[in-house]
């Protein structure tokens, strides 16, 4: 069988599965949903010191980032 003579047709069967597929998993019903746990409010103090990271380093120059 030659597979060049019956590219449409492989490729419309192809359209229509995926059109399928795709309208019956579009719509998901509202009791199929899972109920999610409350969150957990986070209180934040006001007189909390904020924590800060200082990252210092040597930028690479132009002969060292083309030589990685």
């Amino acid at each position: 069988m030659n597979i060049a003579k019956n590219m449409e047709t492989i490729f419309l069967a192809t359209l229509v599965i995926v059109g399928a597929t795709s309208f019956a998993t579009a719509a998901v019903p509202k009791l199929a949903h899972r109920a999610t746990a409350p969150v957990a409010a986070v209180e934040v103090k006001a007189d909390a010191a904020m924590p800060v990271v200082t990252v210092t380093a040597k930028r690479l120059t132009a002969a060292e980032k083309a030589a990685l």
